[in-house]
């Protein structure tokens, strides 16, 4: 190649930095880390998990970033008043969600809750979740499908050998997780897929199969969401497997509808037509047939399954996971229960608010590793400014929950367990230093279920067991990869009866 081929390259390279520098001047955007590739951006600095690796940059560059994803511009916020800048002033601005590939088929191309604009269709999804689904009637209704599977589940780890007094070995992440599924389906659909008494075993193997790569794909990365030259290669296999897994989740969910649809038609009293969320959004059905469609039924009660599972079942497992590494937390908690609830009877949902204690531990574990450490993304629906500085419209916006909850500026020695820190904290949040369940029109809808179930769950594993680790290692806090921040090491515990509950529960 002649010479002339190497000076236009370097030419080019030479427009492509001088034009961005003189962008960047004329917007007053926020700083962004140095080295920026042509073509890729920022994405070579990526590593994960991401929420740490955006934190580092932010200690470097500071609390509002303009980083480029490929293509596609993305803020970083990571401080508390950039971040109720975002939610307040500018909370209409960011209510959208960026198109992604995840969004287009798991998403019914972008109508779901998840990840519909604002606008009409939101307002009127979002009311529906509020008011018909997760509404506290709603969920005082659902309360007795909460408390058998919890039960359910303080059997089985009793059953377990654990009657002769000696400590068994548990896989705790598994029991979480099946107990989150089948609490949210039996809510959904009246079934359940884990344990005894549960739907035909053909029927589970088929829903276990799509809960599974449901998780798995929902958290993979597309190139082509950020590089969309790629997309003109073809579809990716990511892509392909999406496809086929959507079609899978929609035939399991249209059969589920139609089995309900046909129980209503053979039922003749009307108390008996809204037993769960699909007989509630049929009965939706019934008043607005063109508006509430099998396709709008099945959105929701997929994104009530994904979003309702394994966030709560998380929790439950980072939570117990810093009780085994910090015992006199667990003694404390134990000594609370035994003050309030008594020895007698079973912790039940209403003996939540008269234990303060238990609360903290939940705030602590959810400041610390909060469910999603950056926040579902949102995208820019016009210019606005965000402490002080510009932001495109069309614009990714990333809020780093993590490194809020975990400064050292706002938090002494964040990185240790001290639920005292939240005596006090009466709601689930503290303006913009804490609060693990999002904010403004996004923010999520799930936030009282979800305390209810992980509060009665580790209410109850407290109260009825004795726990330890399973070696006198501590605990691996390592973080895994994913949307919900999954431990790295799946949690395995030890536990037996407390000898004052065996009677109690040898009658469940």
């Amino acid at each position: 190649m002649d010479s002339s081929f190497y000076y236009c390259i370097l030419l080019s390279l030479f427009l492509y930095f001088m034009k961005k520098r003189w962008h960047k001047t004329k917007r007053r955007l926020p700083p962004s880390p140095a080295l920026s590739l042509p073509i890729i951006g920022h994405l070579c600095l990526l590593k994960k998990p991401l929420h740490r690796t955006f934190a580092k940059l932010s200690d470097q560059y500071g609390p509002i970033l303009y980083i480029h994803f490929g293509s596609r511009p993305v803020v970083v916020v990571s401080s508390p008043s950039a971040a109720e800048e975002c939610f307040t002033k500018n909370d209409i601005t960011f209510a959208n969600r960026p198109m992604l590939l995840a969004g287009k088929h798991l998403g019914y191309n972008f109508t779901t809750l998840v990840w519909a604009s604002y606008g009409p269709h939101w307002r009127n999804l979002r009311r529906i979740a509020n008011l018909e689904i997760l509404s506290s009637n709603r969920l005082q209704m659902f309360y007795g499908i909460r408390r058998f599977e919890l039960r359910s589940l303080i059997r089985q780890l009793f059953n377990k050998g654990c009657q002769g007094g000696e400590f068994q070995r548990v896989d705790m992440k598994r029991a979480f997780f099946e107990l989150t599924l089948n609490v949210m389906m039996k809510m959904i659909g009246g079934k359940r897929y884990y344990g005894e008494d549960m739907a035909e075993i053909e029927e589970a193997r088929q829903f276990k199969e799509i809960v599974t790569e449901t998780f798995e794909l929902s958290g993979a990365t597309n190139i082509g969401d950020f590089l969309p030259l790629m997309n003109f290669v073809g579809a990716s296999d990511l892509e392909k497997r999406l496809v086929v897994l959507q079609r899978k989740r929609d035939q399991f969910m249209q059969d589920l509808i139609e089995e309900h649809r046909k129980l209503r038609r053979d039922c003749s009293a009307s108390e008996e037509k809204s037993k769960t969320m699909i007989d509630v959004l049929l009965s939706l059905q019934e008043t607005d047939p063109e508006y509430y469609t099998d396709e709008i039924i099945r959105g929701m009660v997929l994104v009530m399954l994904s979003a309702g599972t394994d966030t709560s079942s998380s929790t439950m497992e980072w939570a117990l996971s810093l009780l085994l590494n910090n015992p006199n937390a667990l003694l404390k908690a134990w000594a609370e229960i035994d003050a309030q609830v008594g020895q007698s009877r079973l912790i039940e949902e209403s003996d939540l608010a008269k234990l303060p204690y238990l609360r903290c531990i939940i705030y602590e574990t959810l400041r610390m590793y909060p469910v999603t450490p950056l926040l579902v993304p949102h995208e820019s629906s016009e210019d606005c400014t965000v402490g002080g500085f510009s932001v495109p419209n069309g614009t990714m916006l990333l809020v780093n929950i993590w490194a809020i909850q975990n400064d050292l500026k706002l938090w002494e020695e964040p990185e240790q367990f001290r639920p005292e820190r939240f005596q006090g904290l009466q709601g689930g949040r503290d303006g913009f230093t804490f609060w693990p369940f999002g904010s403004g029109r996004r923010g999520c809808p799930g936030e009282g279920l979800a305390m209810q179930m992980v509060g009665l769950a580790l209410g109850l594993l407290i109260q009825c067991f004795e726990w330890e680790r399973t070696s006198e290692d501590m605990v691996d806090m390592t973080e895994g990869t994913g949307l919900t921040m999954p431990k790295a090491q799946p949690l395995m515990g030890k536990c037996r009866p407390r000898s004052i509950m065996v009677n109690i529960l040898s009658r469940l």
